[in-house]
């Protein structure tokens, strides 16, 4: 393998193709390697720590359980069951809870949330977004409530008023609070937590593991609950997630119908609208997704808003037609979104920013624009923001391309909407033709290497980081 110098020259100035993936695999395979090792040492550093958290049986969440409208599926049942062992064992708990998209991973850790505060402990939950907070608050809130569950909830963000985030930290440092839910505000020097015993961070691949061990410094080494609805094959999750142990649940709720799926070409644009007509007159809403024009964010808006224009045009006055985009402030985006949940948007047409959005049963309908130009596990992601309810849901998938690699690429959703296989065929059909893998994947952010693309390197530092660890533990 060539020296670091070499391959930096290599991949800047190649002689030829190979010479620059030679290099490239080189960096990527150092870029793994240190990653792997460093989630090695915080686990080796993690199994130590011994469980400082005295939890006894609830009664009361067996008596939530009875009462939900729904009953918990076999999988999330077996993941609650994990959890439980794990936090009434010797060690403190590390696990990552990997779901498909809507398979009710939030109510599972909301009982972990549950079981430590009625144990007279706290539970923080960080969301990736100011959106995902209020909704993940308001809904904890309102179950709390309803079931009469003596725990009092708290949401901290950034947005929030300086005498509001006051009174937030007060409630949360004298122990009033039990759930504290909340973005990376969590971590902010001035949050002190009474009795932190659980730390909950929703969608990991937002969250860095720097960030998840600021907010478990918090507290007496808490529990660790990781959820993420990025599809990674397990093998590859294993190596990911090497700090934590991996529960999946596998099978989504009883009430939920499978989306349909089309592919379709651009001739069926005014076909796909009149159908989007026809489910706003039922009373529903639908999505647009436009593609993200790299590298500009302002062409990216030029290109959400004249299309939002043009569809408010073909829908007219009575329908309401919004955009959103990456260019908004947080507090623009949260309005948008909020009058969306509330039915006051009837066609949200958006870029990728709504991938980890928030939950609105009635939209049944989205219609992705240019979906060659999106990696198979950011498209799952995308489309999983519709088929929340009991109602029919459909997923458009418009292209251009008329080549046979995208319609089989494309065909892959068109049957499937299984998460993990998607992932593993994303792995089998991208080549080191993406040369930079267009972080299409979304799951890590490396500086170069792409854990679809390259799986195989990433594989291979794991025996290397193996061979390391075996013959020098400490790396002395």
């Amino acid at each position: 393998m060539a020296d670091y110098e070499t391959s930096i020259s290599g991949i800047h100035f190649p002689q030829d193709k190979e010479e620059f993936y030679r290099s490239r695999n080189r960096l990527v395979f150092e870029e793994f390697l240190l990653f792997i090792l460093s989630l090695r040492m915080t686990k080796e550093h993690k199994e130590r720590q011994l469980n400082g958290c005295s939890l006894r049986e609830q009664p009361l969440i067996t008596e939530f359980l009875e009462k939900l409208p729904f009953e918990l599926t076999r999988a999330q049942m077996a993941v609650w069951s994990d959890i439980k062992k794990d936090m009434e064992s010797i060690h403190v708990m590390s696990r990552l809870i990997q779901g498909d998209v809507g398979s009710g991973k939030t109510i599972v850790a909301l009982l972990a949330m549950m079981y430590v505060g009625l144990n007279g402990y706290q539970a923080a939950m960080m969301a990736p977004t100011e959106v995902l907070a209020h909704q993940h608050y308001h809904s904890i809130r309102t179950m709390l409530e309803q079931y009469q569950i003596p725990l009092e909830t708290e949401l901290l963000t950034g947005s929030m008023t300086a005498a509001q985030k006051k009174a937030a930290y007060e409630r949360i440092a004298s122990g009033k609070a039990q759930m504290i839910i909340g973005t990376h505000a969590l971590i902010q020097e001035k949050v002190v937590y009474h009795r932190l015993a659980l730390v909950v961070t929703d969608e990991q691949h937002r969250f860095g593991v720097r960030q998840r061990e600021m907010l478990a410094g918090k507290g007496d080494c808490p529990h660790i609950l990781v959820m993420s609805a990025t599809p990674i094959p397990r093998t590859l999750a294993i190596i990911l997630y090497g700090d934590l142990d991996i529960s999946v649940i596998n099978e989504l709720p009883k009430n939920r119908l499978p989306i349909k799926n089309c592919v379709v070409d651009t001739g069926y644009r005014n076909t796909a609208y009149t159908f989007m007509k026809k489910q706003i007159a039922e009373g529903r809403q639908c999505y647009v997704i436009c593609p993200m024009v790299e590298e500009s964010e302002r062409l990216e808006v030029e290109n959400v808003t004249d299309y939002t224009k043009n569809l408010q045009e073909v829908f007219g006055a009575k329908t309401k037609v919004c955009c959103l985009h990456g260019k908004m402030k947080q507090a623009q985006k949260d309005e948008i979104m909020l009058a969306f949940s509330q039915n006051q948007i009837q066609v949200l047409v958006s870029t990728t920013v709504i991938e980890v959005g928030i939950d609105v049963p009635n939209a049944t309908v989205m219609l992705i624009e240019n979906a060659e130009r999106f990696g198979l596990a950011q498209l799952h992601q995308l489309r999983g923001r519709v088929g929340r309810g009991n109602q029919q849901s459909y997923c458009i998938f418009m292209t251009a391309s008329k080549t046979k690699e995208t319609k089989e690429r494309l065909d892959i959703l068109n049957h499937s909407n299984d998460g993990f296989f998607i992932a593993g065929e994303d792995l089998r059909l991208r080549g080191p033709g993406d040369v930079f893998g267009i972080r299409q994947s979304g799951v890590m952010d490396f500086q170069l290497g792409d854990v679809y693309q390259d799986a195989e390197i990433l594989k291979k530092a794991q025996e290397a980081a193996n061979e390391l660890l075996n013959q020098d533990p400490q790396l002395e």
